[in-house]
C-alpha cells in the first residue's frame, strides 16, 4: 500500500477510531490499555502512512492517560514520551548508528567496491540473486552479537548488490529480519544475553528461590527454542528451494523483471572489492572487540567462553555501536578515496547516506513514542492477564508461547515481552512441574514469542529497521514477511511446544519440524507447476 493510496473514506474511518478513545476513557473496560496499539495497526494499513500511524496510536494512549483531557495529552504527549524517547541513551545511540551505517554504505558503493565483490561473485556463481540471498543469511549469523546491528549492518551493505542481482527488496529484508532476533536470542554471546539472563533470575525471585543458575537455564531452553530454529530453518529452505508465499511471489516477479538490465550492469570490469570487504570488516570485528573489551571485569587475558559470554552481556552497547562505526567511517572513507572523481566531496556523498535515513529515524521515533504510551498504560500486563487461566501442565509451555507472540506483536517490544512473560510464567511453571522437564520449555516459549514479534510487528525497531536498510516500505515489509513468519510459529506450536510439554525430546520435535518444511515445500511447488 503506497503512502499516496489512501481513500478518503479510509481517512474518515480513522478520525472516527481516534475519535472512540473518548469513550475507552470513561468505561471500565481492561482492554483499553491495548486500544492505542490496535489503533496504530489499524491507521498504518488503512492510510498507508506508517509515521501518521503510529503518532495517531500514541496521541491515543496520551488521551487514556491524561483521562480525556486533550490539552493536557497534548503536553504529556512531547514531555512524557517524546522528549524522554530522544533522552535515552540507547536510543539516541541507535539513530546516531543508523545514519552513520548510511553514510558508511555511500562511501563504500560510491567508492565502487561493492560493484567490484559483485563482480566476484558473479564469476563463481550462476545465480547471482541466490548468491547474494546466501550471503545475507550467512553475515546474519556472523554478527550474531546484536539484533539490531545486525539488521542494519547487513541490510545497509547488502541492498545494492540485492538492486543489481535482480533480488526483491522484500525478499532481502526477510532474510535480514529472521536472521537478526532469532539469531541474537539463541547465541550465548550477544548483547541480548545479560537482560535474557536478569529476566530468568526474577523469575525464580519471585517464586521465592533467590540461588539459581540463570546461564544454565539459559542453556537448556536453547534446543526449545523451537520459533527461532524453524524460522532459520525455513529461511535456508526458502533461498534453496526459491519458496516464495504469497505477496512475496508477487515482490520477486516484479524484481526480476529488470534481472535482463541488471545483468548488462554486471558484465562491466570492475576491481578493488577490498574497499568494501575492509571497512566491513572492521566493522563487524570492531563491534566484536569493543563489546569484550568494554564489558570484560576481570582483565582482558586469558580467554574462556564464560568470560567473553558475561563481557558481551556486561558491554555499554549503545557507546560501541557509535564509536566503532564512527571509525569505521573513516576506515571506509580511506579505503575508497582515490576512487572519487574530482567533483565528488567526501563529505557530500557521506550526507546522501546519511539524508536517506531520516525518515526511517522519524518512523523509529514514532514507534518509541507509541511504546512510551503503552508502558505507562501496562498493556503488556493486561493483555496477559487477560490470556491467564486454569491449564493443564502439558500445554502451559504452548500458552506461554501464545501469550508472548500477543504481547510482542501488539507492543512492537521483545525485551518489554519478556520482561512481562518471563517473571510471571517461571513460577507458575515451578507450581506446575519440576525444574527438570517445565522450566526449561517454558523459557524457550518466552523467547520464541518475544522474537515473533521482531519479526512481523509493525510496531517493532527491528522491523522498522530492516525494512528501512533494504529501502523497503515497513508495510511491505510485514505484508511479505507474515506468511513465513506464521509457518514458522504454527509449527513451534503445534510441533514444538505442545509436544514438549508432554515430554517429547526436543530433537524429536526438530526433526518432525524441518521434515514437515520440506514436504510443505513440496506440496507448494507441486502446486504452483498445476496452477
Amino acid at each position: 500500500m503506497s503512502a499516496t493510496s489512501s481513500h478518503p473514506y479510509r481517512k474518515i474511518l480513522v478520525l472516527c477510531l481516534w475519535l472512540a478513545t473518548w469513550i475507552f476513557v470513561t468505561s471500565d473496560w481492561s482492554i483499553k490499555a491495548l486500544w492505542p496499539s490496535l489503533l496504530g495497526l489499524l491507521s498504518v494499513f488503512l492510510l498507508g502512512r506508517v509515521i501518521a500511524g503510529l503518532l495517531i496510536g500514541a496521541s491515543a494512549g496520551a488521551i487514556l492517560l491524561a483521562q480525556g483531557n486533550p490539552i493536557t495529552a497534548f503536553l504529556s504527549f512531547f514531555t512524557d514520551h517524546l522528549i524522554p524517547a530522544l533522552q535515552s541513551g540507547w536510543n539516541i545511540s541507535v539513530l546516531l548508528f543508523t545514519l552513520m551505517l548510511g553514510g558508511f554504505v555511500a562511501l563504500i558503493e560510491k567508492g565502487g567496491g561493492i560493484h567490484a565483490l559483485l563482480q566476484s561473485w558473479l564469476k563463481t556463481s550462476r545465480s547471482i540473486s541466490r548468491r547474494v540471498q546466501w550471503s545475507a543469511y550467512g553475515l546474519g549469523f556472523i554478527c550474531f552479537f546484536d539484533g539490531l546491528a545486525n539488521s542494519l549492518l547487513v541490510g545497509r551493505s547488502l541492498t545494492p548488490l540485492a538492486r543489481q542481482a535482480g533480488l526483491s527488496r522484500e525478499k532481502l529484508s526477510y532474510i535480514v529480519d529472521s536472521t537478526s532476533a532469532a539469531v541474537a536470542c539463541v547465541a550465548v554471546i550477544s548483547t541480548w544475553i545479560a537482560y535474557q539472563l536478569s529476566m530468568i533470575r526474577e523469575g525464580f525471585c519471585l517464586a521465592g528461590i533467590e540461588e539459581v543458575n540463570a546461564f544454565g537455564q539459559f542453556f537448556r531452553s536453547i534446543p526449545l527454542n523451537f520459533y527461532c530454529w524453524f524460522t532459520l530453518v525455513l529461511l535456508a529452505i526458502v533461498i534453496s528451494r526459491n519458496w516464495n508465499m504469497g505477496p512475496m511471489k508477487k515482490a520477486e516477479a516484479n524484481a526480476l523483471q529488470d534481472t535482463a538490465k541488471a545483468d548488462a550492469k554486471l558484465v562491466t570490469e570492475a576491481t578493488g572489492a577490498w574497499r568494501a570487504t575492509g571497512p566491513l570488516v572492521f566493522l563487524i570485528g570492531g563491534l566484536m572487540v569493543g563489546l569484550y573489551l568494554n564489558g570484560v571485569e576481570d582483565g582482558i587475558l586469558p580467554f574462556s567462553f564464560d568470560k567473553v559470554a558475561n563481557a558481551f552481556g556486561n558491554a555499554d552497547a549503545a557507546k560501541i555501536l557509535v564509536s566503532v562505526s564512527a571509525l569505521a567511517c573513516l576506515v571506509a572513507y580511506l579505503a575508497n578515496r582515490g576512487q572519487f572523481k574530482e567533483e565528488d566531496h567526501p563529505a557530500e556523498i557521506y550526507m546522501t547516506g546519511v539524508q536517506q535515513l531520516f525518515t526511517p529515524c522519524l518512523i523509529l521515533i514514532s514507534v518509541w513514542a507509541l511504546t512510551s504510551t503503552l508502558k505507562d498504560l501496562d498493556a503488556a500486563n493486561t493483555l496477559s492477564g487477560l490470556l491467564e487461566g486454569n491449564l493443564p501442565p502439558a500445554l502451559f509451555p504452548a500458552a506461554v508461547f501464545v501469550t508472548g507472540t500477543l504481547i510482542s506483536f501488539t507492543t512492537g517490544t521483545s525485551w518489554g515481552t519478556m520482561g512481562v512473560v518471563m517473571p510471571l510464567a517461571i513460577p507458575v511453571a515451578l507450581n506446575l512441574g519440576s525444574d527438570a522437564t517445565l522450566i526449561p520449555v517454558t523459557v524457550a516459549a518466552v523467547f520464541s514469542g518475544a522474537v515473533f514479534g521482531d519479526h512481523c510487528s509493525p510496531l517493532s525497531d527491528t522491523t522498522v529497521v530492516s525494512s528501512f536498510a533494504c529501502d523497503l516500505d515497513p508495510i511491505d515489509h510485514v505484508r511479505t514477511q507474515i506468511p513465513y513468519a506464521l509457518l514458522a510459529a504454527c509449527l513451534a506450536l503445534f510441533v514444538g511446544f505442545i509436544p514438549a510439554g508432554l515430554g517429547a525430546p526436543a530433537l524429536m520435535s526438530l526433526l518432525l519440524g524441518i521434515g514437515l518444511l520440506f514436504i510443505l515445500n513440496r506440496i507448494f511447488n507441486s502446486a504452483q507447476k498445476i496452477t
